[in-house]
């Protein structure tokens, strides 16, 4: 990444040459997927892609905001005590709540700012860009308002945002990862307590490779709200006879015993796949422990067709991707990652294959499909963090 060039664009748009630098990743989630909202586990962890900016504060009490990535809408402005959501703000929605969030939980900000934002998460990908700004805002206002703010108050503002400010109903996963990322480790992350394990991801001649299908998906999608109303009845069918509290508490021994409680065939599925990602989500971990690298590529591949034949959150892009990784050398597993609809696809590559693998799967999927796949490397990152110029 290029700073100078970050701190020389600021100087360009703000007219001033004061601004500091910091960083939010955004994630993969390695397994554990549509868990987190069922009270189960996932398995995330922050990568190498993400969100910079350049941020001083104001003497005034205008925001002003701009980002790289859409350069064409400009300066977006508004003032630190105005911050109603509008949809003609767009993207500055997102640093917007951060501000009302915070505000509204008793910390001082009184003054304006100037920020700059630029990303390489490919928009849309579901890699979490959103969640990589909302944390990077709260990064950059505690730094500039010096806020004692913990990284789980931070984590749970952004939450906040999705959920209260932007209308997505999603869970705790994408915050988590971005705000407790560790270089080269994975957080297994209970959805229903927020306790949580940093595990070390020693892929030792193993690559991880993102497939992005470039169809792009709107979280705020209706399919997503549809899965959890489906888990919701069926947990409430199952609650009849058992006295649990989410999905997530269930094993699928348990599960298979009381399946029939539930009325529908689809719902069977969809909690099927709740249960069963959550056992296969600590399933992998140990897997990754104790180092048996095979056992935890062939839980990624049953993650993928579990979300395919049981949950119904594939599609024929994604299917078409994870398939054809299935059938190249050289590749442990492969499965969809993110909330599905498009998005992308990961698959854990041997790192002497990755050239090979990146042009049998791109050219099989863009004869397919009609237009290309993108291929991006992961590696595993820290969380937000301030970043220190040498």
């Amino acid at each position: 990444m290029d700073y100078s060039k970050m701190k020389a664009d600021f100087s360009r748009v703000f007219d001033r040459t004061d601004g500091a630098l910091y960083f939010a990743p955004g994630r993969i989630n390695l397994i554990g997927e549509h868990t987190d909202y069922n009270g189960g586990h996932v398995f995330p962890c922050a990568i190498t892609l993400g969100t910079y900016a350049v941020a001083a504060k104001r003497e005034d009490t205008q925001v002003r905001l701009l980002s790289l990535n859409f350069e064409d809408l400009g300066i977006i402005s508004f003032d630190v005590a105005d911050l109603e959501y509008r949809k003609a703000d767009n993207w500055t929605n997102y640093p917007k709540g951060m501000l009302k969030f915070l505000k509204e939980a008793g910390h001082k900000i009184d003054q304006g700012m100037d920020i700059l934002y630029w990303g390489n998460i490919p928009n849309g990908a579901g890699l979490s860009s959103s969640a990589s700004i909302e944390l990077l805002t709260g990064v950059v206002l505690a730094d500039l308002f010096d806020l004692k703010l913990a990284d789980l108050e931070l984590i749970l503002t952004g939450k906040q945002v999705e959920n209260a400010f932007i209308g997505v109903n999603s869970g705790i996963m994408d915050q988590f990862a971005i705000g407790m990322g560790q270089k080269d480790m994975a957080i297994l992350l209970d959805c229903n307590t927020l306790e949580y394990e940093l595990v070390p991801v020693k892929l030792d001649g193993y690559t991880i490779v993102i497939m992005n299908t470039n169809k792009r998906r709107e979280l705020a999608d209706s399919k997503y709200n549809e899965r959890r109303s489906e888990c919701e009845q069926a947990l409430a069918e199952l609650q009849v006879e058992l006295d649990v509290k989410s999905l997530g508490e269930l094993d699928m021994v348990t599960f298979n015993e009381y399946r029939h409680l539930i009325l529908n065939n689809t719902l069977v599925k969809r909690a099927r796949h709740a249960v069963s990602e959550n056992e296969r989500t600590m399933l992998a971990t140990k897997a990754l422990k104790d180092g048996d690298l095979l056992t935890f590529g062939k839980l990624i591949n049953q993650s993928h067709i579990s979300l395919r034949d049981d949950y119904h959150v594939t599609g024929v892009e994604l299917d078409m991707l994870v398939e054809k990784a299935w059938e190249q050398s050289g590749v442990l597993g492969a499965r969809m990652t993110g909330a599905g609809f498009g998005g992308c696809a990961i698959a854990i590559v041997e790192t002497v294959c990755v050239d090979t693998f990146i042009e049998h799967v791109g050219n099989a999927y863009a004869q397919k499909i009609g237009y290309p796949a993108a291929f991006y490397i992961a590696n595993i990152s820290d969380g937000a963090k301030t970043i220190k110029e040498e």
